[in-house]
This record gives C-alpha cells, structure tokens and sequence, in this order.
C-alpha cells in the first residue's frame, strides 16, 4: 500500500493506494469521529463490494446503508434526497460519517449530502472506478447535475481520507477504464509531461489492466492532483487548469443527456478539440496534436464530437459552464506539453474553427 497526503492545513487527509483495502477496517477507524455510518452506494457496485465493505465495520459503529440507481442521469437533486432521507430515518446525527462506495457519481453525491446534512459531517472516499480513484475523489468538490449544467449546483467539502483499492478495477467494464485514462493523460498534459512520455511509452499494459502499470498511473495522478489542491483548494487560479478539455466535454455530456456520454469520454475528445484550438493559435504543433489523437485512440476514447451538435450547440452550452465570467468562456489551453494556463481571451474566430473542425486531424469526422 501506498500512502500520499493532501497538504490543506488542517483539513489535511491521506489517500491509502493498494490492492484489497476495502475491508481492512483499520484504515476506516481512524477516520469515523462518531457512532453512526452510512454507506452511499449503487446497484451496480453494492452487490460487489457492499457486503466487504459493512463487515469490516459492523459491529464497531451503527452501519446503514442507501443503495442509489446507477448512472450520471441520477446525478440529481432528487436522488440527492434519497440520501437524506436515509440519515432522518435512521436518526444519523452530526457525529456521524458517510462512505461512498463507487464511481464519481456517488462521490459527488455522498460529499455534497455530507456538506449539507447539518451543515456538514464527515465522509470517506472509498473510489471503485479508474476515473473516481485518479481524479473526482481527490479535493474535495461535490456537486449535483443541472439539466441546464453539469456539476452547477454543489460545494467544496473535503474527505476525511480517500480508499483507492486497485483490485475494484478488475470488475471495471472496458469502457470505463478508457473513461478514467482519459482523466490519467490530462494530469500528463497539464502539469507532467515526463509522466506523459510514460503513457504514450505504457498505454498498451494499460490497457490490458496490468496491476503494476495501473498503481503507478494512479500513484501519479493523484500525487499531481493533490499539489495542485494544495496551492488552491476552491480554484481561484491553478485548479481551474485540471478543467483541460472540460468546458467542451461538459457541452458535450449536457447536450447528448447525462449519461449519454461517459464523463472521461466526453473529456477525452475536449482535450482534442482544446489542443487543436491551441494548435490553430501558435502554442502546439500539429504534429502534437496528431500524438495526442493517437494516444487516445490507443485508450478506445472517441476523438469524434457527436454528429448532431452544431457550432452554435457547442456555444451556448459553454456559456453555462463554472469557469464563466462576466459572460466571457474561459478555456484550459496548452502552452506546451505539461504546461497549461488559463485563458478568457480566446479568439472567436479561432473557436469556431476548431468547434467545425473536418481536417486531417479527423476531430469530428
């Protein structure tokens, strides 16, 4: 097992990386203030590793548990309220901790009902998917979905710690592991570009779920994400740049209907689309570019936006995203491999152009 820290002061947590650690109650223990626990979990992931999970704990704390449907599309106020429901009925106070056991969904849900239920109560990250583990359990923003806007209505509430055990991943559909890889290559574009040369020299055992190649990937994606957390936790500056690809993903996941797309899917063909617009403005080459459709590619992620979205689909989604200000779209661009910045000064014209994009790229066709 592996042990990293997000440094945040007092609000500081441990993400514990290794294969079966769901039910080592020792690592829980420390991070339970109260009597009372609550697992968060779906139908999808409660009849894999619930029953792992409520072992190591009964007997030591009162354990409940709501099982959610599963999927972005219930990714809403009203399932939000499930929850709620759950810690009234049971009489949960506000000593006690919720786990969410699953993807990023039930992260984002279980953190938000944590900073809401009076006021705020604890909770654990316990991530079972690729993409939960290397980026949405890691730094604490929970959200609900809009279906105006993705992650529009939420807060900032940290984890008390983060549980990434590495073996939920051999009962990762194939889909979905493409969808986390998509969120590992971001970290190596933004931030890391050794760790960028590792994926394009690394995708294929990848791919094939080898255990080494997939702690190491973790490992470094959260080590990326937790010093970007640390230097700005409620993204006022540096955080904004782990958004690459996001603004047009978003449009994309909006647009098609939550669920539709896969989250790491949708980001996957932003982060294209958003280096090509930094191609089209002198910052990559378009040989970079080209590597990088090849990279995703390689993952099985779509580097082709959906067929029925126009231009005009695209900017009027993206004028409903967080990152807005003062009705200007602000993008996450690409200075260099492994460097990124912040712009609101994005030529139209240049947007445009990547948004109807048909080249020898093959962005959408």
């Amino acid at each position: 097992m592996q042990t990293l820290q997000v440094a945040l002061g007092d609000r500081s947590y441990p993400i514990y990386i290794g294969s079966q650690l769901l039910g080592q109650r020792a690592l829980y223990e420390p991070h339970i203030k109260g009597k009372q626990v609550l697992i968060v979990t779906n139908t999808t992931v409660a009849p894999l590793y619930l029953d792992v999970v409520k072992q190591a704990l009964v007997g030591h704390w009162q354990v409940d548990e709501v099982i959610l449907p599963d999927g972005e599309a219930y990714k809403t106020l009203d399932t939000l309220n499930l929850i709620f429901d759950a810690l009234l009925s049971k009489q949960h106070n506000r000593t006690t901790t919720l786990i969410a056991l699953g993807g990023g969904v039930i992260g984002d849900m279980t953190g938000f009902a944590a900073a809401a239920y009076q006021r705020g109560v604890n909770f654990i990250q316990v991530p079972t998917t690729l993409l939960s583990q290397v980026d949405s359990s890691v730094g604490g923003k929970t959200a609900v979905n809009h279906p105006l806007g993705k992650n529009m209505i939420g807060a900032f509430h940290q984890p008390q710690c983060v549980i990434a055990d590495t073996h939920t991943l051999t009962t990762l559909p194939p889909r979905e592991l493409s969808a986390g890889i998509a969120e590992v290559i971001k970290y190596g574009l933004i931030c890391d570009a050794p760790f960028y040369q590792w994926l394009q020299d690394n995708m294929s055992s990848l791919m094939a779920g080898e255990q080494s190649a997939l702690v190491y990937a973790i490992e470094r994606s959260c080590h990326d994400k937790a010093l970007i957390v640390a230097q700005d936790e409620t993204e006022s500056g540096v955080r904004a740049t782990l958004n690459l690809g996001h603004t047009f993903g978003h449009a994309i996941e909006a647009h098609q209907g939550y669920g539709e797309w896969l989250h790491g899917e949708a980001v996957a063909t932003g982060m294209l689309m958003a280096a090509d617009l930094c191609a089209r403005m002198g910052k990559l080459r378009a040989e970079q570019v080209a590597a990088l459709r090849s990279l995703l590619l390689q993952a099985n992620l779509p580097v082709v936006g959906p067929s029925d979205m126009t231009v005009d689909d695209y900017l009027s989604r993206m004028q409903v995203d967080k990152k807005v200000l003062d009705g200007r779209i602000r993008l996450v661009l690409l200075s260099a491999i492994g460097e990124s910045f912040v712009s609101s000064d994005v030529p139209l014209a240049l947007l445009q152009e990547t948004l109807t994009a048909a080249d020898a790229l093959g962005l959408f066709h």
